[in-house]
């Protein structure tokens, strides 16, 4: 028996059953940096059509979590994927590194009231810091790039990249300062971004408050009467959630086309809206009547007098009044909400008028009479007391409520009109389309990935407020303007001092600005100018890389205007970096800086959940690649549709192993089986291939097309699916298992064994391949298995060229209607096996009972049918109908030879060789067998 085993075609390989990926993956990546894999295979694919993904840069505080993992991962795929379908893909990493968590990082650790070249010095420090740990962490994954050369937007040529960025949108009139209400953080002291804020639940007091009425015969003629009824004051009835801002009103509003009606109440005559005087009445435990009833635009100029200061509040017309809540009257704060201030503007008002006591830390002005120096969340209950000591509180409870929220501080914000820099959506500069118009035109000339982004995106386009682009802190790319001390105005030659201040800065970085004396670029004029210190909102600083990094530090070849291939990020940066990289790209060039954007969902754990430390459900990267390596994380993100939030657990990851498991075991039986195969000398025509070894050829270039397909299309699970069908379902459990007796047992060099190895050969080519951009390691040690050469890499070769054949169509139908035939038969031989009368399928000698067109598919395959049968003996009848179909199995009453393990009647027939079959003697001894199929 031993001497029997020594004469098969036993597979042999070094590569392991076990991938052993934590302890091995290290030392693969430190040969990818050691032999330069990232620079080889930029010069491999010069002259290459350009395919341009830009990074959306990470923000450069604290260690890589999933979602990084999970972010760049998929670029990483994408980026392989397309440098094997034959582009040049360059991925250049960047990082965000300015902006209030790594100063508030820096307050922490070394406290407030640093010098602020001292707190820039500090801030610059600590964001390389960072850098180089996200870093390290990013190459374990597997991540290809320029490491050695990424962009960060605090590298001295960025900064000034920026300022060059902002000069081009100043010179082309998008850019301009004025008193606006802006999302406030006290905390942060400073204005924060659209994307900077969050919602959460709030509780807030509710008060209706009455205004008394100034204009009583305007008020009478408005509601058609002759005078008011005697003896009666008359209020306007204001609803509001926060009380901090009744200091600040100076105007009420009303719905022009509503109807409103004056209600006579034990408290005097009331002016509500018709709808919503019953839930009034109720609320302010009142029974009342209505006397007259009018439209709010005839209400319109009426005065009313403030609570309790002396001044009186106008009311203005103004669409946005609701029917949802409250009375239908709103008091108007223009300081502190967008609405109230764009009506107040609308009716006359000047920014001069408008009043604004509270200060950047949410402490009312000193000044204020009442109220002074309380913060305002201090003051509601105040002010509450206050209005019940007017006689003008018609009610008070408390409410639960959605409110804006700092996304760092988690506190709430308020809106906050403060002199800020702003980028106009709908200014018409040169009587051109607006900023807005171009952004929604930009959308819709976008591929989105998915589809719903498109929508999702346009909606906030045209419904956001203009972009105010200023902050007020020490660690940003400043807004280098100088502005006339008397009227307020930039200086004449702002765009040629933005180019000034943007060469000291290339040379010094951002302290060069607020280290220089006006008098150095202004002379004689300094006197008459000021410097202003106000920095850039972050989200400008990765909104404008488009403009210094794909045509400037990293052009790579960019002609002016450049637009990438596509933006990817997670699905909150359609407010984020997708948003301000539209707005800058279409300000700048007119035009977004991407063709396609990507946006993927976020990681929760195995039951849905949102990770955090309190539920201990987050998944660690650092500890997955520590202890099942990289590839399994890789293979994760490609086999979950990262349209959606993706899963992620113990449990999910261990189900993952057990699919790489599968794979690589396919993998090393197809390494084993081609280990002695040289395809310059082995390799067979395919027409010369056996029937099975085509077909095997036409599955393979089915997956492939798919594949190729669906990486253009970014649809990765898809892949993963398709490899492991491919591996379990038409390799493991059709075609190998079919393959292994010839491969085995004919002879070495044969033409059956040769083309057997010729088809494995394209099918591991074609498999390692496609496996690459998403199982980079494992692709890569197959390779130097495969090349034998250190210096090569899979990644440095393009997606397999399958050798050409005609027919395939008629192929692929005939094996699907073969092997429907062989799992019936399978059936049949278990049910046999299970009853106990044959051991394996190949104790069974099967007849096939079949009629019409299945018989002769049948017959078609002549003696190797067994062999597809996996089976000692099969044989087919011809009946006269499908009625008359039928699978017989019986036990084979032969012997079994000790090489094949078939049971034939000519096991013993030379006496040399007594425990051989006539076939086997034949492949050791004679010309060998002749197979056709199978």
């Amino acid at each position: 028996m031993s001497d029997t085993r020594k004469t098969l075609n036993l597979p042999d390989t070094p590569f392991p059953m076990r991938g052993d990926l934590a302890k091995r993956e290290p030392n693969w990546i430190a040969e990818w940096q050691q032999k330069k894999l990232y620079e080889k295979i930029r010069q491999v694919s010069k002259g290459r059509p350009k395919f341009v993904l830009h990074d959306g840069p990470p923000y450069a505080n604290g260690s890589i979590h999933i979602g990084h993992a999970l972010n760049k991962i998929l670029k990483d795929i994408i980026v392989r994927s397309r440098t094997m379908a034959g582009f040049d893909a360059p991925y250049v990493p960047g990082w965000d590194c300015h902006g209030l968590p790594i100063e508030h990082k820096v307050e922490v650790t070394h406290g407030k009231g640093l010098p602020a070249d001292k707190v820039r010095e500090l801030c610059r420090a600590y964001a390389h810091e960072q850098i180089a740990e996200q870093k390290k962490d990013f190459i374990r994954l597997g991540v290809l790039g320029d490491w050695d050369k990424p962009y960060r937007t605090l590298d001295f040529g960025n900064e000034a990249g920026e300022v060059r960025a902002l000069a081009e949108m100043v010179k082309r009139g998008w850019v301009f300062k004025g008193l606006k209400p802006v999302n406030w953080c006290f905390d942060c002291g400073s204005a924060l971004a659209e994307a900077e804020v969050e919602y959460q639940d709030k509780q807030s007091p509710a008060i209706d408050v009455g205004f008394k009425c100034v204009d009583a015969d305007q008020l009478a003629a408005a509601f058609g009467l002759a005078e008011l009824p005697a003896g009666k004051d008359a209020f306007a009835v204001i609803w509001t959630t926060t009380p901090w801002t009744i200091p600040a009103n100076q105007a009420l509003n009303v719905h022009p086309e509503h109807e409103y009606a004056l209600v006579d109440t034990p408290r005097g005559l009331l002016v509500l809206m018709t709808e919503l005087t019953e839930a009034s009445l109720k609320r302010f435990g009142l029974e009342g009547s209505i006397v007259a009833r009018t439209s709010g635009a005839k209400l319109d100029k009426i005065r009313f007098q403030h609570p309790f200061y002396d001044r009186q509040s106008p009311v203005f017309v103004a669409d946005y009044v609701g029917l949802d809540a409250g009375t239908g009257i709103v008091h108007s704060a223009p300081a502190y909400g967008v609405d109230d201030f764009n009506s107040c503007k609308a009716n006359g008002f000047t920014n001069d008028d408008i009043l604004s006591p509270v200060q950047s830390n949410g402490v009312y002005a000193e000044s204020l009479p009442f109220f002074g120096g309380l913060h305002i969340w201090k003051a509601n209950p105040v002010i509450v007391e206050k209005l019940q000591e007017v006689g003008a509180l018609f009610s008070h409870e408390k409410l639960s409520h959605s409110y804006m929220h700092c996304w760092r501080h988690k506190t709430p914000l308020i809106y906050r009109a403060t002199a800020q820099w702003f980028v106009g959506m709908d200014l018409k500069p040169n009587g051109g389309p607006s900023l807005r118009e171009l952004a929604l035109q930009g959308v819709e000339s976008t591929r989105f990935f998915p589809a719903w982004g498109q929508a999702r995106l346009h909606a906030m386009i045209a419904n956001r407020p203009d972009w105010c682009i200023s902050r007020q802190r020490n660690w940003g790319v400043p807004i280098p303007f100088f502005l006339h001390r008397e009227t307020g105005e930039l200086h004449p030659r702002t765009v040629e001092l933005m180019e000034d201040v943007a060469k000291r800065i290339e040379l010094e970085g951002i302290e060069a600005w607020f280290k220089l004396d006006p008098a150095e670029l202004l002379g004689n004029e300094a006197a008459d100018y000021e410097k202003i210190s106000d920095t850039l909102d972050v989200w400008f600083d990765s909104g404008t890389t488009h403009w210094h990094v794909l045509r400037g530090s990293h052009n790579d070849g960019h002609a002016s205007g450049p637009r990438a291939d596509l933006y990817l990020e997670g699905s909150d940066q359609h407010r984020g970096w997708f948003h301000s990289s539209l707005l800058t790209g279409c300000a700048i060039d007119g035009h977004p800086p991407y063709k396609a954007l990507l946006t993927h969902g976020f990681a929760v754990d195995g039951a849905g959940r949102k990770m955090s430390k309190s539920l201990g459900n987050v998944v660690v990267p650092q500890e997955v690649t520590g202890k099942l390596g990289a590839e399994i994380l890789r293979l994760w993100v490609a086999s979950t549709d990262y349209s959606g939030e993706l899963s992620i657990s113990k449990e999910i990851l261990d189900r993952v192993v057990e699919v790489y498991r599968r794979l690589r075991n396919t993998l090393r039986f197809l390494l084993a089986n081609t280990a002695d195969f040289n395809p310059a000398t082995d390799m067979l025509p395919v027409a010369e291939w056996l029937e099975i070894d085509r077909y095997a050829l036409a599955l393979t270039r089915k997956l492939q097309g798919q594949a190729e397909a669906d990486y253009s299309r970014f649809e990765f699970h898809r892949i993963v699916q398709a490899l492991q069908n491919f591996a379990s379902e038409d390799l493991g459990a059709v075609y190998l298992d079919v393959l292994k007796d010839r491969l085995y047992t004919t002879a070495a060099s044969s033409p059956a064994r040769r083309s057997a190895q010729s088809a494995l050969w394209h099918i591991l080519q074609s498999v390692v391949r496609l496996m690459a951009p998403i199982l980079s390691f494992t692709a890569e040690e197959i390779w130097l298995l495969l090349g034998k050469n250190p210096e090569d890499s899979v990644m440095l070769h393009l997606f397999h060229a399958l050798p050409e054949q005609e027919g395939e169509e008629g192929l692929l139908a005939r094996w699907t209607a073969i092997r429907a035939v062989r799992a019936d038969v399978q059936k049949e031989i278990e049910a046999v096996r299970a009853a106990g009368q044959v051991g394996s399928s190949l104790q069974a000698e099967v007849e096939i009972r079949a009629a019409g067109d299945n018989f002769e598919l049948l017959a078609s395959l002549g003696d190797d049918l067994r062999f597809v049968l996996i089976c000692s003996k099969a044989t087919v009848v011809q009946v006269a109908s499908d009625a008359d179909a039928a699978i017989v199995v019986t036990p084979s009453a032969h012997k079994k030879c000790e090489r094949c393990w078939h049971y034939r009647d000519d096991v013993g027939h030379d006496a040399a060789h007594p425990e051989l079959c006539g076939r086997c003697t034949s492949n050791l001894h004679g010309a060998g067998e002749a197979r056709r199929v199978a």
